[in-house]
């Protein structure tokens, strides 16, 4: 007998690809012996492959004989994973540290922590707005958006100098009414790759301080700009004026734990008491959605921060994978002039992390795609980290062509 009740999925029209995601099944099927692929943010070494972490191997072999039960972690994960964390942000001294005026929540990923801050931020204060960057990471208006929170934007950046709209910038903030959430790339910005340098840090966290606007830290990067302890300045010069923050962390790039999804949310309150009544809060938005955070990522991230040498081995994993990255940028400028490319790229070389904004326009973007099986987000960012000594030669010859017409 047929069925005759209306079908809720028959009427569903499929969703729009995500914009870097959709790239890379792209990419998967392209036929084109020489693709490469410097859409999605994943670092590769020399061999173009994406390592595991040296550091890694160990940790997971120490877990492999000494875990005793595969039981359910506490609502905000491992105690001593969420207290490495807020050392490695904040620095083991701080006062936001040894106050209690700080509290973490383990979270599946720098995106689930973002995530997790959405719904606590709209739990709290459901009226307010988060101000995003122009250009920002793509996924940031939907995380927000799926969390009813109104998202706007400011000024970050200017194609025609390659560089920060700061004056815009700060003309922005300074209209933000109070409550409303400031989101702010750690280090590393995606995907302009240009960064605050130490002073307009300062002027951004006084005029936050002075409006009492909540920032928002995104914080993916740490180590893959300056330095550990560099790319958390802009972090702490805003931890110094204002009371109140969240910081949301993730250890895929740095740990190259992409698959493992860890991250972590922190809330930094007034007073240790208001940081514990936020806590409960974030708990039952976690509740709400996964309920616990897996423990595999977690626990090698607390093995390796909580032993000395093995910590110092992976500072040193870090300083390989950021001058690698480095390396990569100047060979792009200095490669693209040997292919005859007039156009000056030398800012590429003065950018910071994983990508880089080229100003290739949607219509190069594609080309290099279609014509070369290049594959860069329409926007023209390009992930630096994929980039090697082996795709060099083809990637800036491709560009070259496309840059003809």
């Amino acid at each position: 007998m047929k069925n005759t009740v209306n079908a809720m999925f028959d009427t569903i029209s499929p969703a729009p690809p995500d914009a870097i995601l959709g790239l890379t099944e792209a990419f998967k099927n392209d036929p084109n012996p020489r693709k490469t692929n410097l859409a999605v943010g994943v670092y590769k070494d020399a061999g173009g492959a994406t390592p595991v972490l040296e550091t890694v191997k160990e940790a997971e072999k120490r877990l492999l004989t000494g875990e005793k039960t595969k039981s359910y972690l506490p609502i905000d994960g491992i105690p001593a994973y969420d207290a490495a964390s807020q050392r490695l942000v904040f620095g083991d001294s701080h006062e936001i540290v040894t106050s209690g005026r700080a509290v973490t929540a383990q979270a599946p990923g720098g995106t689930g922590a973002l995530r997790v801050a959405a719904d606590f931020v709209s739990e709290i204060s459901p009226n307010a707005t988060v101000w995003i960057s122009d250009p920002t990471w793509p996924n940031h208006p939907s995380v927000f958006e799926s969390a009813k929170l109104k998202v706007a934007t400011y000024p970050y950046f200017d194609p025609a100098t390659n560089d920060i709209d700061f004056d815009g910038m700060l003309a922005t903030i300074r209209t933000i009414p109070a409550g409303d959430v400031l989101l702010l790339h750690g280090c590393c910005h995606n995907p302009t790759g240009v960064d605050l340098s130490l002073d307009q840090w300062q002027a951004v966290a006084e005029i936050a301080a002075e409006r009492g606007i909540l920032p928002l830290l995104d914080f993916a990067y740490q180590g893959f700009a300056e330095g550990l302890e560099e790319d958390a300045a802009g972090v702490r010069i805003i931890a110094a004026h204002c009371p109140e923050m969240l910081v949301a962390s993730s250890y895929s790039k740095n740990f190259g734990l992409y698959n493992e999804r860890v991250g972590a949310l922190t809330v930094v309150a007034r007073t240790p008491d208001a940081a514990e009544a936020a806590l409960s809060h974030v708990k039952r938005c976690i509740r709400a959605n996964y309920s616990n955070p897996p423990a595999h990522g977690g626990e090698i991230v607390r093995t390796i921060l909580g032993d000395p040498e093995l910590r110092r081995q992976w500072e040193n994993e870090v300083t390989a994978m950021r001058e690698r990255i480095n390396t990569m940028r100047h060979l792009f400028v200095e490669t693209l002039n040997e292919k005859g490319v007039t156009r000056d790229f030398s800012f590429i070389a003065r950018q910071r992390g994983m990508f880089s904004f080229s100003g290739l326009t949607p219509a190069q973007a594609k080309a290099l795609r279609e014509r070369h099986g290049v594959y860069i987000v329409g926007s023209g960012r390009i992930s630096v980290a994929g980039m090697t000594e082996g795709n060099m030669d083809y990637l800036c010859e491709a560009i070259a062509d496309v840059l003809k017409e």
